[in-house]
């Protein structure tokens, strides 16, 4: 089983970026996933979740109104659309699929994990 995130990149602050995670090995449409972030010196967070269906998605307060996630489960891929970027939106992202299939923040009920893209944002 495999998350392979990419899509990120060097941008400036006001800028976008989408990230894309694409899964292999099994199929993850009746599980939630999620996008979390971990900067340099800093714990990883939680920044978006989004249920089996897509129906319903959650955000960090942080990013709430400018990232969008959603799923495509013909593909096996979550994608997160990253608008008005910030410097401190500088990390690098993973990817994760839930044990569950509702809206999931908390990171111990991710099984499986991406590698992580870097995302950086220059002032």
């Amino acid at each position: 089983v495999q998350l392979q995130a990419s899509g990120g990149g060097l941008v400036q602050t006001g800028g976008s970026l989408r990230l894309s995670c694409a899964a292999s090995g099994r199929t993850f449409s009746t599980n939630a996933l999620g996008w979390f972030r971990q900067a340099p010196g800093k714990e990883r967070e939680f920044v978006a979740s989004i249920n089996w269906t897509g129906s319903s998605t959650y955000y960090a307060d942080s990013v709430k109104g400018r990232f969008t996630i959603s799923r495509d489960n013909a593909k096996n891929t979550v994608y997160l659309q990253m608008n008005s970027l910030k410097p401190e939106d500088t990390a690098v992202y993973y990817c994760a699929a839930a044990t569950l299939p509702s809206l999931v923040v908390g990171s111990h009920l991710y099984k499986y994990w991406g590698q992580g893209t870097q995302v950086t944002v220059s002032s």
